[in-house]
């Protein structure tokens, strides 16, 4: 129960009133337990007052903050720390709300601890935006409470910031620390290349899991030691990440749809190719075209995608090919790697676009990437115990087998294909790409 401004009445304090209660009934029978009643209610009066006193002493009695990046990545757990410091000079109870997002509908999450004077505490949780675009936090709500805890005081710390959700920085930092470290890395492929399409740069000592073709005789016999030719991958390869945003793209997993799988997948990979020297555009379509960006290395264009990617969302209606053929006609200038990302559901769809994407392979290397229905396959891998399940599984079983049937009518007619999960969707992309450039496709 509310007083005044920040003050509140707990449940313990109507507890105690109604013991009391309790006893003056029983007072009426017994003279002598009234007397008691009288002392009772006479403490809890003193104890409220002493407790409101005390609590109002002080008046800004808590210092804290909020510590969350201005840019937190769609997808990802993104740590966000809440900083309380004491102000009294007393031990207090301190129970700390965070007024999060209305996007997480989260609005029980509170802390609640025994504070020191002048002592302080730091309370860590993650959040998972699973939207791009605007997050508000709210100011820090704090109840604090001494002695029994009949009173409590509210205090308000101001804490208001927006951040805003990207695309996975989170993911594109992982990926690029899988590709480029030496160590072993889990998930990336280690391609050999099958070709020298790359120029010499430098001699250097062998140290092992070098290529044994590459050693320099007679640099080996001056320095007697073993040493090496170190090749440079051919640089400055233009890469097209194309995004479909027709609603076939809306499907959801984990959670986020498959647009959004697609555009955290983009950013990891296009960090990868400018990292490998190559330049990187971007292009999106659905009914319409959307979004487009030259193939560039420049050093802010990695920051010109983030925006970009940023500012996607689905269209309801089914994607334009012809519109996308003449897009790339226009726009792609000299052969480039093109990557689609796209959802083809069944062989009639791919009949319909196979004409189209086979002249986009002619002028360039076209690689298009689909996705597998994780739900279904799940579906497909139970044991049936009913009739109803086996024809459900049949089902399963057939449309994943569509699937592969895609993918196979594809590569026959020379086009990449790469059919993923969406959890396994950057790994299988970049892996593709490492692929690609060792082979010397592009």
């Amino acid at each position: 129960m509310r007083l005044f401004k920040g003050l509140f009445l707990t449940y313990r304090f109507f507890l105690a009133l109604l013991i009391v209660v309790i006893v003056f009934v029983v007072g009426f029978v017994f003279p002598f337990v009234f007397i008691l009643a009288q002392g009772l209610l006479a403490v809890i009066a003193a104890v409220l007052v002493l407790e409101i006193f005390v609590l109002f002493i002080i008046k800004s009695p808590l210092k804290g903050e909020r510590e969350v990046a201005n840019q937190i990545s769609m997808g990802d757990e993104n740590k966000v720390v809440l900083r309380i410091r004491n102000g009294f000079k007393f031990p207090v109870t301190i129970k700390t709300y965070d007024n999060l997002p209305v996007q997480f509908q989260v609005r029980n999450r509170y802390y609640k601890s025994l504070f020191m004077p002048s002592g302080a505490r730091s309370y860590t949780y993650f959040v998972r935006p699973e939207d791009r675009g605007e997050y508000f936090f709210d100011d820090i709500y704090s109840f604090v409470s001494i002695l029994v805890g009949f009173a409590q005081r509210k205090v308000v710390i101001p804490a208001k910031q927006k951040v805003v959700s990207y695309p996975s920085i989170i993911q594109m930092k992982k990926y690029e620390l899988k590709v480029f470290s030496k160590t072993a890395q889990q998930g990336i492929k280690k391609i050999r290349r099958l070709g020298h399409n790359n120029e010499f740069e430098q001699i250097k000592y062998y140290v092992q899991g070098d290529d044994i073709r590459t050693i320099n005789w007679k640099a080996t016999s001056r320095m007697n030691e073993l040493m090496v030719n170190q090749y440079q991958d051919e640089r400055a390869q233009n890469v097209y990440s194309i995004i479909d945003k027709s609603r076939a793209m809306r499907m959801p997993f984990d959670d986020l749809t498959l647009l959004d799988h697609s555009i955290n997948s983009t950013l990891a990979f296009s960090n990868i190719c400018l990292r490998k020297g190559d330049k990187v555009g971007l292009m999106t379509f659905s009914d319409k075209l959307g979004s487009k960006i030259a193939a560039e290395r420049s050093s802010n264009q990695l920051q010109r995608i983030i925006e970009i990617l940023y500012k996607q969302k689905t269209r309801f209606l089914e994607s334009n090919y012809e519109l996308l053929y003449q897009a790339v006609r226009t726009h792609i200038k000299g052969r480039s790697l093109i990557m689609l990302y796209s959802n083809i559901e069944s062989e009639y769809a791919l009949k319909r676009v196979l004409p189209l994407l086979k002249k986009i392979n002619q002028q360039h290397v076209l690689c298009v990437i689909f996705f597998q229905n994780t739900e279904i396959a799940k579906v497909s891998e139970m044991e049936p115990k009913h009739v109803r399940d086996i024809y459900t599984k049949t089902f399963a079983e057939k449309y994943a087998m569509d699937k592969k049937k895609i993918a196979m009518e594809l590569r026959k007619h020379n086009i990449q294909a790469v059919l993923t999960t969406p959890q396994n969707l950057t790994i299988d992309t970049i892996n593709k790409y490492l692929e690609l450039k060792a082979k010397g496709a592009i």
